[in-house]
């Protein structure tokens, strides 16, 4: 069973969609002992990493998720769910993220010519044996939404990479921790290739 954490953030239910087109039947939940029980499980979210944060500490989810990444079950988050994984954030500075991986999220600059935020296709620069990325070739295409972008602390953890004003790490892996800041769900049938090698880590 694949477990959908449910902290009131957007993009559950297309995630779950895409699940289900793979043949899944995932459970959207914030239940402590559902989620403990899950094979695998995903933190999707749209919207403020301080709200994000809030929502996960008043549902008690923070520590649960920790908990989870420490269990070595295979966890992924995506796009907001990505960002919530490091250690803070420069949209709330004061704002503690869950720090499971080392380092931060900061603003795309500004650069001439770009819109922020960033918002459509982009091609991503895979890294070698990247086990989410198995099987779909170095420069496919995947769908971005967001302001602020993932700068790992380690580039040993980047699994992909992406070009929008600047260079950001578009997805991490860490053992059993998997994550991207584009949409895979969103993404056509390169999306759906991730979460199918996902689904079978």
């Amino acid at each position: 069973m694949i477990a959908i954490i449910d902290y009131d953030a957007g993009n559950l239910r297309s995630v779950s969609k895409a699940l289900e087109t793979l043949g899944e039947k995932p459970v959207i939940t914030r239940d402590r002992e559902t989620l403990f029980q899950a094979d695998k499980v995903i933190l999707p979210g749209v919207g403020s990493f301080g709200d994000a944060m809030g929502k996960l500490c008043q549902y008690g989810l923070a520590e649960v998720i920790r908990q989870i990444a420490d269990s070595k079950k295979p966890f992924l988050g995506i796009c907001l769910g990505l960002q919530l994984l490091f250690e803070k954030s420069d949209e709330c500075p004061r704002v503690k993220g869950l720090s499971i991986l080392p380092g931060e999220i900061l603003r795309i600059p500004d650069c001439p010519g770009l819109k922020i935020p960033h918002m459509g296709w982009n091609s991503l620069s895979i890294t070698p044996g990247a086990r989410l990325f198995k099987g779909i070739e170095n420069g496919a295409y995947v769908y971005f939404v967001h302001s602020y972008y993932c700068k790992a602390k380690e580039e040993s953890i980047v699994a992909a990479s992406a070009e929008y004003s600047t260079h950001i790490h578009a997805s991490v892996e860490r053992e059993n921790v998997f994550a991207c800041q584009f949409h895979p769900e969103k993404s056509g049938s390169v999306g759906l290739q991730i979460l199918k090698n996902f689904i079978e880590l």
